[in-house]
């Protein structure tokens, strides 16, 4: 009888997770296999059309130093210094992310991130198969199933333990889901998206200001854009599914033009392959999953998407995901027992994904109706005000959650003393000038216990 191999681990998905996470547990002398049901995009190209822009933070950030990936990373991500919000009289205003320059987020691509990913798990020994999806898992033997798309031919593996690291539509869950209850349960959001472009100007720079995530809020809809290194700009409309206007009247080019006419005006003439992007790109899901569950004893256990998909409005999938792979890695140098290390990965993460998720999304509702509401900006000011007049007990949640790195449950749960507080101070207030400011203070030292440190 062979003996298990106690440092061999098998990774499903060689997305951006699955891709850092080998990195990750290589370089703690793991050997590591990583199976993917698509071609290799180095050679073939990535799939485009169906990606939002990533905003990377600091959460994910720390995750690629760990890698040693930031470095390759930054060379091609674009710095957004805030909300670039376009009101629908044309007017624009940017709603700074942080207090400076210090504190702000990286736009990248999602296809040239993972190409820079998978080169550098290669390079530090993880091995890499293409073209293999998972078709059926044996627990009992330990035997996992690969099928080639191209041609239909099944391939197997032995493993010790797998990890689904293989997104939202996740085929190891699917696996799992057979042999112990996940709790699965999966919440559409009601609205889904498409993807457009902004092409350079026709000096080859970019068409609007490079620095920022321009929105474009209207109530129940908006449009957003994030701006790429090659000075394009990726556009994404998120309109509901039903109703007037949503995916059900706007069908085609045309409508299309027509909406964008109406409530994008200043947006038409950036796009001008409107109706051809609108066409041809289809519409995606939005969506969160939730498990009660996230593993089969130390067999296999999911993370990232497979785990906790989420909708896309506060930025944070990835940066989540790439938390998981730091929390993953360290809990299985941590503990020798697979099963308890999955579980204590679990633990320590489930209550921060439902978290982030919860955030991202009342960030949503944020994002689409609030952005260019008086009681919003008022409060916004005097976040920024109480930011600077009690840094040791205020900090905007968005600071929490983007460039911090303390778990996502505390900063939900403080975000939601300080909009109490926000929200009591500024009643019956127009400005900040009719404040009282010593009861203000007076206010903040009652109500707020000091900021616990960062991670």
């Amino acid at each position: 009888m062979t003996q298990p191999d106690n440092r061999h681990i098998t990774l499903i998905g060689a997305g951006l997770a699955g891709a850092v996470l080998a990195t990750l547990l290589v370089r703690r002398g793991w050997r590591v296999d990583v199976y993917e049901k698509r071609g290799d995009p180095r050679v073939q190209g990535y799939g485009g059309g169906r990606s939002i822009n990533l905003a990377l933070a600091e959460r994910g950030r720390h995750a690629l130093r760990l890698a040693g990936a930031d470095e390759a990373v930054m060379q091609h991500a674009v710095m957004m210094r805030g909300r670039m919000v376009h009101f629908l009289d044309g007017r624009t205003d940017l709603q700074r992310y942080g207090r400076d320059d210090s504190e702000v987020i990286w736009s990248v691509h999602r296809g040239e991130l993972n190409v820079i990913l998978l080169d550098i798990a290669e390079r530090a020994g993880a091995k890499l198969h293409f073209d293999r999806g998972l078709s059926g898992v044996d627990f009992d033997a330990r035997t996992a199933r690969f099928t080639d798309p191209r041609d239909g031919s099944t391939h197997e593996a032995r493993f010790e333990s797998l990890v689904g690291a293989d997104g939202a539509g996740s085929s190891l869950r699917a696996a799992m889901s057979a042999h112990v209850e996940l709790g699965e349960r999966t919440e559409f959001l009601g609205h889904s998206y498409k993807e457009l472009e902004i092409p350079p100007a026709a000096d080859g720079s970019f068409s609007i200001e490079p620095n920022a995530l321009h929105i474009w809020p209207r109530g129940r809809y908006m449009c957003i854009a994030l701006p790429n290194d090659e000075r394009t700009f990726t556009v994404t409309l998120f309109l509901p599914n039903e109703g007037d206007p949503s995916f059900a009247t706007v069908r085609n080019g045309e409508d299309a033009r027509a909406l964008f006419e109406r409530d994008f005006a200043d947006a038409v003439p950036l796009i001008p392959a409107l109706e051809e992007d609108f066409e041809r790109n289809p519409a995606g899901l939005l969506a969160t999953l939730y498990l009660d569950r996230w593993h089969l004893d130390g067999r296999a256990v999911l993370l990232g998407d497979a785990a906790h998909a989420m909708v896309p409005f506060h930025g944070q999938g990835m940066n989540c995901a790439f938390e998981d792979c730091v929390a993953l890695a360290e809990h299985l140098d941590a503990n020798p027992d697979r099963a308890a290390a999955f579980a204590a990965f679990q633990a320590e993460r489930l209550p921060n994904a439902r978290a982030i998720q919860a955030m991202a999304l009342e960030n949503y509702l944020e994002m689409r109706d609030r952005v260019d509401d008086d009681d919003y900006l008022l409060q916004r000011a005097l976040e920024r005000t109480l930011a600077q007049r009690h840094p040791e007990r205020f900090m905007p949640r968005y600071s929490m959650v983007t460039f911090q790195r303390m778990p996502y449950a505390t900063a939900y749960e403080r975000g939601r003393q300080q909009r109490e507080l926000l929200i009591d101070l500024t009643r019956g207030h127009t400005s900040l000038d009719t404040l009282d400011w010593s009861a203000v203070d007076h206010a903040v030292r009652e109500r707020l216990t000091l900021l616990p440190m960062d991670a």
